[in-house]
């Protein structure tokens, strides 16, 4: 299970290291992005196992990117585990994400929810 890779992008800078101490503990390799700028890129470029990904808001823009990655060729098949504070998390779910983590998170859920996506 370990030594895959895990790419993360959490536009609140204290949360992204938090994840990164987290995951580089349960001995995930571990990308930390803050920005969306050339995301796909940088995810073929890394080839993560698993895609962390921060949703502030449930609408068509805040649902973009992810919707994106989930019809990118090459990339579409990488779970992408959503992070979000938004009321009804689960739409998110529904829309685009394999998993949802509700912030604030416990940190051995998130551990949980990592690891079940990439046993799947």
């Amino acid at each position: 299970m370990k030594n895959k890779k895990i790419l993360v992008l959490e536009k609140d800078e204290d949360i992204l290291h938090v994840i990164g101490h987290i995951l580089i503990d349960e001995g995930y390799g571990v990308k930390l992005l803050q920005t969306d700028k050339d995301f796909i890129k940088e995810i073929e470029a890394y080839q993560p196992d698993a895609i962390l990904l921060d949703i502030i808001k449930i609408t068509p823009e805040g649902t973009e990117l992810c919707r994106k990655l989930k019809e990118a060729k090459g990339i579409s098949q990488i779970p992408v585990i959503v992070l979000s504070t938004a009321p009804k998390v689960e739409v998110i779910k529904e829309i685009c994400a394999d998993e949802v983590v509700k912030k604030p998170f416990d940190i051995d859920l998130l551990v949980d929810t990592v690891e079940k996506q990439l046993a799947a």
